[in-house]
């Protein structure tokens, strides 16, 4: 190549096209823009996808109006009491109620402003917006105007990043109506609250709806074919839960399937695996997801699938074929917001020659909305006890902690996971309010790779809940038998 022809050759910008405006896409359109390419993303339902407007943003929205309803009834604990007058200007015990209606309309709201935002930005950055569905085509992108549509425009790309994200998974047995029977994109179309909410799957989905809802005022039942709630938890974090459910006054029905929900009338009735039928006024399922990459065309563009339907993707977002990325729910990645937007950013960041730090599920920290909420990094105790990792474990729970006792916290604790030698914090569990703003600082000395010595020598605000981490660090103090 002449010096010309190679010049020219690094004037023309990198076309880049990302199916899916979820946060996987949404981070890798910025960040394509942000190198200078020609940034084109192709989105049906509205920017942000089913996060921001039908999954996370809502929910959270959700559970943090339980968690206010909540506030306004444990008040009296803490020897707050609300009272009304009646005629005779006497007091008069007041209760909580929930406008669900209200409630909803809000929650929506936020969604909605959330992806104006979003829309706006890329705007603002230069990117490309195209409303339409997207599906590889011998070697372009063909956008259509509905799923499956045959006319259609035609996208060149030099990389593209496919992030469509999931779908609630459907059961025959139990097929949602949008009145009666739900997944939890039907949720916020309702105007009154549910008499008596059954809650079909136990894991985190089905976990946050049923605390919510039952902070809410509803009847909550929820159906659990394990064990316990939150299967894949921490043993001791799960066992939290389930007490504050209980003590709550949800059911919980645990090692026990919902082998069919039906409506019937007003009333959805489900029948368990041992003929018990349990009746109630609505059924959310929260049995799962299945991505939503079927008719996508990656299977004869040689991207590699799962049998789940998962795209297969590696540390920096890479399918198969070496110029096409995925990112979010729809590959085989853990199925987070927050890993999302890390593969999107990593996936053009690695297409187009940037610095990369190849993603290490290991030390992501998640966190479960119910109350308390749960936040999780790194190791865990299983992995000790498991003999996958050498480690020992503390916890100290949260009822010691004064500022706990002040607040009128009485369920929680903190958990810490550090080495052997010495005592480098691997991992850790909080289960507190706001565990989600807590478990930051655990994230960082995982990173860091801090010991246990070294992070009791920061300084936590006395008193408060962060104390309870440097307690525990400072219990866990190794000591130099060499000294």
């Amino acid at each position: 190549m002449n010096p010309m022809s190679a010049a020219k050759f690094m004037e023309r910008k990198h076309r880049i096209v990302v199916i899916g405006g979820g946060p996987g896409g949404y981070e890798a359109a910025l960040a394509g823009a942000q190198l200078g390419a020609d940034v084109t993303i192709v989105e049906a339902s509205g920017m942000g996808g089913s996060a921001v407007l039908t999954d996370v943003v809502p929910s959270k929205a959700l559970i943090a109006s339980a968690e206010a309803a909540t506030a306004i009834s444990d008040a009296e604990e803490l020897g707050v009491q609300f009272y009304v007058r009646d005629d005779h200007n006497n007091p008069r015990s007041s209760e909580v109620t929930v406008n669900l209606s209200k409630l909803n309309q809000r929650i929506l709201r936020l969604a909605q402003n959330q992806s104006d935002d979003m829309r706006r930005n890329l705007k603002d950055h230069g990117v490309r917006i195209i409303e339409g569905y997207g599906r590889l085509d011998h070697g372009g992108v063909a956008v259509a105007t509905s799923p499956g549509g045959t006319d259609f425009d035609r996208l060149e790309y030099d990389y593209l990043v496919v992030a469509v994200g999931a779908s609630p998974r459907e059961l025959d047995s139990a097929k949602p109506d949008g009145e009666r029977i739900l997944t939890w994109k039907q949720l916020y179309n309702l105007s009154t609250l549910p008499e008596h909410l059954i809650v079909v799957g136990s894991g985190v989905t089905g976990a946050e709806f049923a605390s919510a809802y039952r902070a809410l005022g509803s009847e909550v039942t929820l159906i659990s074919s394990r064990d316990r709630v939150l299967p894949g938890e921490d043993t001791d974090a799960a066992d939290v839960i389930e007490e504050v459910f209980k003590r709550g006054g949800m059911n919980v029905l645990s090692r026990t399937r919902a082998e069919s929900v039906v409506r019937d009338g007003d009333e959805v009735v489900a029948t368990l695996s041992d003929g018990t039928e349990v009746r109630g006024s609505h059924c959310l399922m929260a049995v799962g997801s299945i991505p939503n990459t079927a008719g996508l065309g990656l299977e004869d563009a040689g991207v590699e699938l799962t049998e789940s339907g998962h795209i297969r993707v590696n540390r920096v977002a890479r399918t198969s074929v070496p110029n096409i990325y995925a990112a979010g729910d729809c590959t085989s990645f853990f199925p987070l917001a927050s890993v999302a937007s890390a593969q999107g950013r990593t996936a053009v960041f690695h297409a187009l020659g940037d610095q990369v730090r190849p993603i290490g599920l290991r030390n992501v920290a998640s966190n479960i909305f119910t109350y308390p909420e749960i936040a999780t990094v790194g190791w865990q105790q299983k992995d000790i006890e498991e003999g996958t990792r050498e480690g020992r474990v503390y916890k100290i729970d949260l009822a010691s902690n004064p500022r706990a006792k002040m607040q009128g916290f009485r369920d929680g604790f903190v958990k810490l996971i550090a080495g052997n030698n010495l005592g480098t914090i691997i991992g850790g569990v909080i289960v507190a309010p706001r565990a989600s703003e807590l478990v930051l600082a655990l994230s960082i000395a995982i990173e860091q790779r801090l010991t246990v010595d070294e992070f009791a020598s920061s300084w936590a605000v006395y008193p408060s809940l962060s104390g309870s981490i440097v307690d525990a660090s400072r219990a866990m103090h190794v000591v130099d038998r060499n000294a």
